[in-house]
């Protein structure tokens, strides 16, 4: 996504260092340890994806962020810290809550999206809560669920699975071109959609899977 206007503002404004709260020596601001004295560090207010050491834009590879993930969770297992103070404990429960927060927003489409438009300070449309005004849209979901209710054998969903599940993927690429030309009216939009097309193919799934059980 591109670096200009808000993002690139707010980018800005993400610290470098930190101090540690042990030893009092610098500490890198994406650091789980004090390279001086080791002592486990709070997550401070690190974006999700500064704390993955990635740029702020929507296309991004899920299976290096998901190897980084696993590796840290590692580090912040409480079986490493069962011997350290209770000051420690708890920061590494802070540490480990705050990474499984960022890994879950950055490894689903929609949150990301919706993340990021948060990011340059625009609500997402269509949320809990919310009204989609959006007669197109609805009238395509509307005609997806018909669809669906009306396959009745699996190589009829399965068919909805395959159409939904490529209709969500040309609909990220338009998600991320949005993002990318700051078209964060378009980009709302568009993640609404995503959101329908990600829950249409969930729930075609379920239904295959009753029709395999019957």
């Amino acid at each position: 996504m591109s670096n200009t206007g808000t993002s690139e503002t707010r980018t800005a404004e993400q610290p470098q260092h930190k101090v540690c709260w042990s030893c009092k020596g610098p500490v890198g601001a994406t650091s789980l340890f004090c390279e001086t004295c080791n002592a486990i560090q709070p997550p401070g207010q690190l974006d999700h994806f500064t704390r993955f050491g990635l740029k702020r834009t929507f296309i991004i590879d899920v299976d290096a962020i998901e190897a980084t993930y696993l590796k840290q969770q590692q580090l912040l297992h409480p079986d490493r810290f069962a011997s350290k103070s209770a000051r420690e404990q708890a920061l590494s429960s802070q540490q480990a809550a705050t990474l499984n927060g960022a890994f879950e927003t950055l490894k689903n489409p929609v949150a990301r999206a919706e993340y990021l438009l948060r990011l340059a300070g625009h609500e997402p449309e269509g949320g809990e809560g919310h009204t989609v005004n959006d007669p197109e849209l609805l009238m395509e979901a509307m005609e997806m669920r018909e669809a669906l209710h009306d396959a009745d054998d699996r190589n009829a969903v399965d068919t909805m699975i395959k159409d939904t599940r490529k209709a969500a993927r040309a609909c990220e690429k338009d998600v991320a071109d949005a993002l990318e030309q700051n078209a964060y009216d378009r980009a709302k939009k568009l993640t609404t959609r995503l959101r329908y097309l990600m829950k249409m193919t969930e729930e075609a799934r379920a239904k295959k899977s009753r029709l395999a059980a019957a």
